[in-house]
């Protein structure tokens, strides 16, 4: 054993007393291909050097184990828990049949002391370790919160779309119903029955643009009425004609001086041209609506990523805001109520926009999170002096008071394995405080946890 240590980097420059001790004070583990290690999250316990064969290293992001690293014959780890005093940041497989030696966390402590050169080597590993971890958890982490965004405006965008395309197939059908009765009426209808057809399509149109909704009763009611009075009037589909007419607010008495005035026989053909009529109108509100929507997706992608623009900008910060909640939209439906108490005389800030909207998105993510699909969150605005703040407050739980101080921490987490990297807020914290100069600060209780973000109104950025 000991010329097998005097083989491996971190024990080669150990004195003889000093390499009998790390024997004495240590045993030997052996694991098959693929046998577990250490696993993301439990206790740090031990301190391992690969004497032959390798291990991968692995953390959960988005639910899809990310390789760390790869460690051969030589290598050490375990050594970043047992000095941060955490968790197993990631987890550890053998590769191939693989012999370690096992160091306790009390002997490693002891060793610590007793070697200055085992301890720097651990410290210039360490720094190093935590620098590549953190780097490629990073690129993960950014490419699924891209995933996890994408899917959101998948379906965000799926919505209006598929309105849309089925707003326009029924066009389709209802135009071709105008244009068969149209074609019926042209011929027979005088001057003054198109007149008395045409006001009621005026009403209708007018309703249609400022008519508050009715509740169900009402609706019910008034449908059931004047589907009565069509079929008095022996009119074919009437409980179709009443529904789109009750919904464009007629009544009625709207038909009354029409069925005095038409022929029996183009009353029919009469209705059905107005119901088309109404419901075409109604058809391309909806195609409206439904490519505004689109359209104002898919500008507030392009003003969250600042596509097409320098990376330092002078920006409103409640744009990024607002483009912030637009495309977390999806995590929003049901009962998530969002207050917005913004001073909108702010001045505009010259930031690294794609970098503060980053922020905004893990501060807002992990309150919808905490929240659970029910609850409140405000985000308020305000000017203090030189800083711009704001506020992003939840209801929800709140967060533990002995685990308030860790929470910038590099992969530190309250979420389960494989939910959260640790590394979303120690990223915001890095951006408002290294490349903004600003602060970022964390009270918390139950029922309301407060993040607050003060940047600075000048100040020259990197």
């Amino acid at each position: 054993m000991p010329a097998t240590l005097h083989t491996i980097p971190l024990f080669a420059s150990l004195p003889d007393d000093l390499t009998q001790w790390v024997i004495e004070h240590s045993s030997e583990v052996t694991l098959q291909d693929g046998e577990l290690l250490f696993a993301e999250g439990h206790p740090a316990d031990n301190f391992f050097v690969v004497l032959a064969g390798g291990l991968q290293v692995t953390k959960l992001i988005g639910g899809r184990a990310v390789v760390l690293a790869r460690h051969q014959s030589g290598a050490f780890t375990g050594e970043v828990p047992l000095l941060t005093g955490t968790p197993y940041i990631a987890s550890a497989h053998a590769v191939g049949t693989t012999h370690l030696l096992c160091i306790t966390a009390a002997d490693f402590d002891e060793m610590l002391g007793k070697c200055t050169s085992i301890m720097r080597r651990l410290f210039a590993a360490m720094a190093q370790r935590i620098h590549n971890t953190e780097t490629r958890v990073q690129q993960s982490e950014k490419l699924s919160g891209l995933g996890k965004l994408s899917a959101g405006l998948a379906h965000e965008l799926n919505n209006p779309a598929a309105a849309s395309h089925r707003a326009a197939g029924q066009l389709r059908t209802t135009l071709q119903e105008m244009l068969t009765a149209d074609q019926t009426l042209h011929q027979q209808l005088t001057p003054r029955q198109w007149a008395l057809l045409a006001d009621i399509q005026q009403v209708a149109s007018t309703q249609q643009t400022v008519q508050v909704r009715l509740d169900t009763l009402t609706q019910s009611t008034r449908e059931e009425t004047l589907t009565t009075w069509l079929e008095d009037q022996r009119l074919s589909e009437a409980w179709e004609l009443a529904a789109t007419f009750v919904e464009a607010g007629l009544e009625t008495a709207h038909f009354e001086r029409l069925a005095e005035e038409v022929a029996h026989d183009l009353l029919q053909p009469a209705l059905t041209w107005l119901a088309a009529t109404l419901t075409a109108n109604d058809l391309l509100t909806q195609v409206e609506q439904s490519t505004t929507r689109i359209s104002a997706l898919v500008k507030a992608v392009k003003e969250y990523s600042y596509m097409d623009r320098a990376q330092l900008q002078e920006v409103d910060i409640h744009d990024g805001l607002e483009n912030t909640l637009t495309i977390l939209g999806h995590k929003l439906r049901g009962h998530i109520n969002v207050i917005r108490a913004y001073d909108r005389h702010l001045p505009r800030l010259t930031v690294y926009g794609s970098e503060l909207n980053q922020v905004w998105t893990n501060l807002l993510d992990n309150a919808i999170d905490a929240l659970q699909g029910h609850g409140q969150i405000t985000i308020s605005t305000w000017q203090d002096g030189a800083f711009v703040c704001v506020e992003i407050v939840d209801n929800g739980p709140g967060i533990p008071q002995d685990i308030q101080t860790r929470i910038f921490e590099p992969f530190f987490t309250t979420k389960e394995i494989g939910k959260g990297t640790g590394l979303g807020l120690d990223i915001a914290y890095r951006i408002i405080v290294t490349d903004h100069h600003g602060d970022l600060t964390l009270t918390s209780r139950p029922g309301e946890t407060r993040f607050r973000v003060s940047l600075p109104l000048n100040s020259k950025q990197k």
